[in-house]
């Protein structure tokens, strides 16, 4: 008798579940919580396990006592996966509450205690006031109307020492070694330089309205500009376990020696210099 009371228990659990998983829908990550699958008929197949799966052993397997920060955590896969590895402080940041209520949910029905979520977005990582040893920025760069940007107030204010980084990709995957000072003229000529056609140059494509019926996909670099611009704020790539995936660690900012590359001073009444926000 206790085991049919026990089994009915069981399956009014999992009903519940369910219900508050479809309450809180669409999914985009498709979380395992105990057999019951977020997003079960997700187009990517089992996303974002999957892809994980590929990259996973670029991360360091034990992350005890380091702290994480995850933008844009989303339904929080990678936020749990990097609190399975033992970190010691996992926050998550999305600036959609719909992904923050997943989170929530998904971390309290895997059991997980400790990993915070709040509601910013990259632009306000300033007002966190504090670095982390491992930055997640995944799946994030190609949806903000200002890239160059984040990844300026990522290095600037949180990125203590690694950052986990992917965005989508178009264009060709040559990468070319381009001068540091570009010529205005090809020497003794008034004709161009050539390497700005060339495939491999570093090339930022603009996607004025929809990129696969989304109109918040606004960027898709080629892989020459991905890697440009996280070195041009400050990061060096490591690792490349997949195309669109770099393991970076902190690096000096280039030209950092001529004052803030991230924001500019607001100016008061009167021409005086004040404090200036970002975001």
């Amino acid at each position: 008798m206790n085991q049919i009371v026990d089994l009915a228990e069981m399956r009014a659990d999992a009903d519940a579940l369910r219900g508050r998983i479809a309450a809180i829908g669409p999914w985009f990550h498709n979380i395992d919580l105990g057999g019951i699958h977020t997003a079960p008929d997700h187009f990517l197949g089992d996303y974002p396990r999957d892809k994980f799966l590929r990259f996973a052993s670029a991360l360091p397997a034990d992350l005890t006592g380091r702290t994480v920060l995850d933008i844009g955590c989303n339904a929080g896969f990678y936020s749990v996966e990097m609190k399975r590895r033992g970190a010691a402080r996992v926050l998550g940041i999305d600036s959609d509450e719909r992904y923050l209520a997943q989170a929530r949910l998904a971390t309290q029905a895997l059991g997980f205690e400790g990993v915070e979520f709040a509601n910013l977005s990259v632009y306000d990582v300033g007002a966190l006031g504090e670095r982390f040893d491992l930055v997640i920025f995944m799946g994030v760069l190609y949806h903000l109307r200002h890239p160059l940007l984040a990844l300026d107030l990522i290095r600037e204010h949180v990125a203590g020492d690694m950052m986990l980084f992917q965005t989508m990709q178009q264009g060709s995957t040559a990468v070319l070694d381009v001068p540091a000072d570009h010529p205005f003229f090809m020497p003794g000529t008034t004709t161009p330089p050539p390497f700005f056609d060339d495939p491999g140059y570093p090339r930022l494509h603009f996607i004025e309205r929809e990129f696969a019926h989304d109109w918040t996909n606004w960027w898709a670099p080629n892989a020459a500009c991905t890697q440009a611009m996280l070195r041009a704020a400050g990061f060096s790539v490591q690792t490349t376990p997949e195309p669109d995936v770099y393991l970076c660690r902190t690096t000096p900012v280039p030209y950092a020696k001529h004052g803030p590359a991230t924001v500019y001073p607001a100016r008061r009444a009167g021409g005086a210099a004040g404090p200036a926000v970002a975001g």
